[in-house]
């Protein structure tokens, strides 16, 4: 062979498939990766949103009602640069067509940590400390920093989205957590039972599947006072989602627990005298978590999207209080919308967002 290393075709083809394989699970894995990541990353925003909110989203700046965005600089109007970026004031000069001028007589810095108004960090810390605002001592005299602008009654639109993420983040998760929960305990109920619950219980299902879910859920909140606390408007539209969102979970529930209990293993359970219910917990729920776990991804999205489908029609999550479904509503204004598009469809990017990390985690289950 004269010391030289020959390659086979043979030993090639494979090393060539096992490269493929491994850049295919490295994709599925960095897939995984980056939605479990977007979606930490909404946890975050929804725990910390007072925090990284500039004003509350209550206050109100009559002088800039639907203002623009602010415009941040670095270079003053004489021409020289700044290290801090800065914004001027500014005050409206056409009200028909939302046009406001700025002052550049004094700027206004950036700055970090500021003082604000005060809330509680997770429900528990009382503080007043806000990640970013104006590097200002007198808050009255000093203009508002609208990184979004302002909505039609002069309320800062940065801040209502970032709270507004709350209540869209704990209604959609919560109402999957329960709705898979009871449809598989259903399913699995289904499954073990005898022929004639089994086949009531599907009925039951498939008629719940045949409904169509937003048209239900407006009927069911018809039958309620339109004007709800945001606490009684969260427990009703979970109710209401939970209701009508477990037949899928069951019907999966039900055909993996058929699949399954034909299976060696549990047939040799059965054997060693095992109790039905043990064998359910200890052999049967674990072998099906895989499917259960796609099916609850694929449900969330759907939640979500109901729910800001409510908002926005107006039966859900009622003014003053925000929602990114009554926030999108002002999009409903052509005018507005083409001269400031960006800012009243943000929270359309957040839910696309959203979606995308929660179809992410799907796909990188699915191929694991």
């Amino acid at each position: 062979m004269n010391g030289k290393f020959f390659v086979t075709p043979k030993f090639a083809t494979t090393l060539r498939q096992r490269f493929k394989a491994a850049l295919a699970w490295l994709a599925i894995r960095a897939r995984l990766a980056i939605g479990l990541c977007i979606l930490l990353s909404f946890a975050l925003l929804a725990g910390g949103a007072d925090f990284l909110a500039p004003y509350d989203y209550r206050a109100q700046s009559r002088m800039e009602p639907a203002a623009p965005r602010a415009a941040i600089h670095w270079q003053d109007a004489e021409g020289n640069w700044h290290l801090r970026p800065f914004i001027y004031a500014r005050k409206i000069t056409d009200p028909l067509t939302r046009t406001y001028t700025e002052d550049l007589a004094k700027r206004y810095p950036l700055a970090l940590l500021t003082r604000g108004y005060s809330y509680k960090l997770c429900g528990l810390l009382s503080t007043n400390l806000h990640l970013f605002g104006l590097q200002e001592s007198d808050q009255n005299s000093a203009p508002r920093l609208y990184i979004l602008g302002t909505d039609a009654l002069g309320r800062d639109r940065l801040s209502r989205m970032l709270l507004a993420s709350r209540f869209s983040l704990l209604v959609a998760p919560l109402s999957m957590l329960l709705a898979s929960l009871l449809g598989i305990v259903i399913g699995c109920l289904a499954g073990y039972s005898r022929r004639w619950l089994d086949a009531l219980l599907m009925r039951v299902a498939d008629a719940m599947m045949a409904l169509p879910v937003l048209v239900v859920v407006l009927a069911a909140r018809a039958a309620f006072p339109l004007a709800l606390s945001p606490a009684r408007a969260g427990v009703l539209l979970v109710a209401l989602f939970v209701a009508i969102g477990w037949a899928e979970m069951a019907r999966l529930a039900r055909g993996e627990v058929l699949a399954l209990r034909q299976r060696d293993f549990v047939t040799a359970a059965y054997s060693l005298g095992m109790t039905q219910r043990r064998i359910l917990f200890r052999h049967i729920l674990p072998n099906m978590s895989r499917p259960l776990l796609i099916q609850m991804t694929l449900m969330l999205p759907a939640f979500l999207l109901n729910e800001t489908a409510l908002s926005y029609l107006g039966v859900g999550l009622q003014e003053p209080e925000p929602g990114w479904g009554n926030m999108l509503a002002a999009a409903n204004d052509l005018t507005l919308l083409q001269a400031q598009p960006f800012e009243l469809l943000a929270p359309a990017l957040l839910i696309f967002v959203f979606v995308l990390g929660v179809r992410l985690v799907s796909d990188g289950l699915q191929n694991r």
